[in-house]
């Protein structure tokens, strides 16, 4: 970790704490300065990546004591690291960061959206809390996670109407997705968080993202991010992350150490880099997705487009022929699963990512078998609808030409 000459000790495991403001930052002035507030006093700019697995411990009776500290209430390590699945200073600076984006006390990485999934499920389990009460549709790895019987979880499924009557005693968690993942279906957090009672409500806002949406202003007390999308923003990085208070995030850290879902050091720092332009590159793909929805409503080949009303960048729709020959048709937009990066992505849900979800719970959940599932890049809108309309059509894309191939002679230079 680089370390300022002012500064010869070993730097504490979590940043500095936050200057004092004296108003609340725009959310586009936290994106960029949330979780650095620290550099200037150690002489940087850039935020520095820590790579060390292990840090040396002089003092063993100290460390015990601090190992003791973390195993008895799962608090963050105050002063040097000891080991990376304890925590590093750089995963530290993205949790901080993330927090304030959404306007929690804490938050907490992990290796994947489905690791930190599964930290939450492990985290109530362990009070003897297995019941989970949810809403299709969910990611589909999600819903597999829940019905699989994998971490001996039993779920009801209802709809948002019917989370009060579904909750027993032993229910641990309630959760929804909103915008859902493909549908786009939105939920009201504030509806559901108050029929939650005092049951955890875990909101999953990976398609919102704090920029369109902080659900815990309506009440949810976990909000799950599969970090690999929108947060990293690049399709470069794969990460989850569970914004939530300080004691259930004393939880998770326990959990996280004990199973090893670690977020690599390398991966937090281009997370952290991430959020710094997170808004901007949300709301310049939403303004393109909602002129992209627009158009697709009005396009004979299309049955119908699912949009959100509070926005975003994902785009859903319905086509009356054949899903599999869009997919096939697109030059420009890559035909891809996951999400939330640079450029466009297109895929159909039934086949990939919600395969692994009974077709009749896809149907409940209002997956049909012709649904495409775009997530909209930062392109100009002109190339990508030339191409989307090339493929709805079944004609050949003009938004992509085919590369000459190696030794092919040049085409004649003019008439």
């Amino acid at each position: 970790m680089t370390r300022s000459p002012a500064r010869p000790d070993r730097a504490p495991l979590t940043p500095l704490a936050p200057l004092t403001v004296t108003a609340p930052r725009a959310l586009a002035t936290e994106a960029v300065h949330a979780g650095r507030e620290d550099l200037a006093a150690q002489g940087l700019h850039a935020a520095p990546l820590d790579l060390s697995t292990t840090y040396p411990s002089a003092d063993s009776r100290a460390e015990a004591a601090r190992l003791d500290a973390f195993a008895a209430t799962g608090a963050e390590f105050e002063g040097p690291p000891v080991y990376g699945r304890l925590g590093n200073p750089t995963v530290a600076r993205f949790e901080s960061a993330l927090a304030r984006l959404e306007g929690t006390e804490s938050a907490v990485a992990f290796a994947s959206g489905m690791a930190a999934l599964t930290a939450c499920l492990l985290a109530r389990h362990a009070e003897g809390l297995r019941h989970v009460v949810a809403v299709r549709p969910l990611y589909g790895c999600s819903d597999h996670l829940l019905t699989g019987g994998l971490l001996g979880t039993d779920v009801t499924w209802t709809d948002p109407a019917g989370i009060a009557a579904a909750i027993r005693p032993d229910t641990g968690l309630v959760m929804v997705e909103s915008p859902a993942n493909p549908t786009l279906a939105e939920t009201d957090l504030a509806a559901v968080a108050h029929a939650c009672g005092s049951v955890p409500l875990l909101a999953d806002n990976t398609f919102a993202t704090p920029v369109l949406q902080r659900p815990a202003e309506a009440g949810a007390r976990l909000i799950l991010h599969s970090a690999t999308k929108y947060l990293g923003g690049h399709g470069d990085v794969l990460g989850g992350v569970v914004a939530c208070d300080e004691e259930f995030a004393r939880r998770l850290r326990q959990v996280r150490f004990a199973t090893g879902g670690v977020l690599h050091p390398l991966a937090g720092y281009l997370l952290l880099r991430g959020l710094a332009t997170l808004p901007v590159r949300v709301r310049a793909a939403s303004a393109t997705a909602a002129e992209l929805a627009r158009r697709l409503a009005a396009h004979p080949a299309v049955a119908r487009v699912h949009y959100p009303r509070l926005g975003g960048a994902m785009v859903a729709f319905e086509v009356c022929g054949d899903p599999h020959q869009v997919t096939a048709g697109v030059r420009l937009i890559t035909p891809a699963v996951s999400l939330g990066s640079v450029d466009t992505l297109l895929q159909h849900p039934a086949s990939i990512s919600h395969r692994i979800v009974d077709a009749a719970d896809r149907a409940t959940g209002g997956i049909s078998e012709k649904l495409l599932r775009m997530s909209v890049g930062l392109e100009d809108v002109e190339d990508l609808w030339r191409d989307l309309d090339a493929a709805l059509s079944g004609r050949p894309s003009p938004a992509y030409r085919e590369p000459a191939a190696a030794g092919a002679a040049a085409p004649p230079a003019g008439p």
